[in-house]
């Protein structure tokens, strides 16, 4: 198996540097690809200032390279969660920390707007700190 950065993920993603692109390709067409959370949540980061790209189009992405058949996840269920948190308003990051926290029980921010969205969204309890 190998794990991949940032970089590789966004080459496939962006298609905007034809040499990276097809090396990127090759390594996974013939590889087993683990991709940690890390990853997901930078790639995303990237896509969304460097790129410009909307978060309808970033989730889909996402999702459609984290459905390869060779590629591992980290931590699938919690990415889908926080995919799915994203589709429905969720910044990213705060989707992917509050997903990868559910077994706390609690969660603190000083986010209000997030606490707001964070509620209606799960079941462990928001607290704004």
């Amino acid at each position: 198996m190998l794990a991949v950065d940032t970089n590789l993920l966004v080459r496939i993603v962006a298609n905007d540097d034809p040499e990276q692109v097809k090396r990127a390709t090759r390594l996974f067409e013939a590889e087993q690809i683990f991709i940690p959370k890390t990853v997901w949540l930078e790639t995303e980061w990237v896509l969304r200032y460097a790129y410009k790209l909307d978060s309808g189009v970033i989730a889909r992405t996402l999702r459609a390279v984290a459905g390869l058949p060779n590629v591992m996840l980290e931590n699938p269920v919690e990415l889908a969660l926080a995919l799915g948190w994203f589709e429905r308003g969720l910044d990213f990051a705060d989707a992917l920390h509050l997903a990868s926290s559910q077994r706390a029980g609690r969660f603190a921010t000083f986010d209000v707007k997030f606490a707001k969205q964070a509620e209606v969204l799960t079941e462990i309890e928001i607290i704004q700190a």
